[in-house]
C-alpha cells in the first residue's frame, strides 16, 4: 500500500492535517480567501498543494505559517497528521488580560461553605 500522491487538493490536505475538523470547513476557509498558497490568495478548494509548499491562513485569532512535508493518503490520528508539516508560526503572544484559571472567590466563582453562609447572613440582616 505504498500509494505517492504528488498533488493534492488544498480543502482536503488541511483537513488531513487536522487543522479543521471538517473537510467541509477546511473548504469555506479557502472559498473566503483567507488561505495563501506561496503568498498567493487561492479562493478554490480544488488548489493543489505538493510538497514544499508553504500554507498561510487564519486559524481562531492566531495566523498559522505551515510547510508542507509530506501529502497523506488519509486523515489518520494525530501523531501522523503531526508528521505532515512544519509549523513556521512564530509563536503566540500571551494574553495579559487573562483572569487566572481558577479563581478564588471575590464575588467570582464559586464561594466556600464559610462565604455562602456570610452571604446568608448579610442578606437576612438586610431584609429585617
Amino acid at each position: 500500500m505504498s500509494e505517492t500522491v504528488e498533488k493534492l487538493r488544498v480543502d482536503k490536505w488541511l483537513w488531513h492535517a487536522r487543522f479543521f475538523k471538517t473537510r467541509t470547513l477546511a473548504a469555506t476557509q479557502v472559498k473566503s480567501g483567507v488561505v495563501r498558497i506561496n503568498g498567493t490568495v487561492t479562493k478554490k478548494p480544488a488548489s493543489t498543494v505538493t510538497q514544499a509548499d508553504v500554507l498561510t491562513f487564519a486559524q481562531g485569532d492566531h495566523i498559522r505559517v505551515i510547510q508542507i512535508d509530506a501529502l497523506g493518503i488519509r486523515r489518520g490520528p494525530a501523531p501522523e497528521a503531526q508528521a505532515l508539516y512544519t509549523d513556521l508560526s512564530p509563536p503566540e503572544p500571551k494574553a495579559q488580560n487573562k483572569p487566572p484559571d481558577n479563581p478564588g472567590f471575590d464575588g467570582k466563582g464559586r464561594p466556600s461553605k464559610k462565604d455562602r453562609r456570610t452571604l446568608d447572613l448579610s442578606k437576612a440582616r438586610y431584609l429585617e
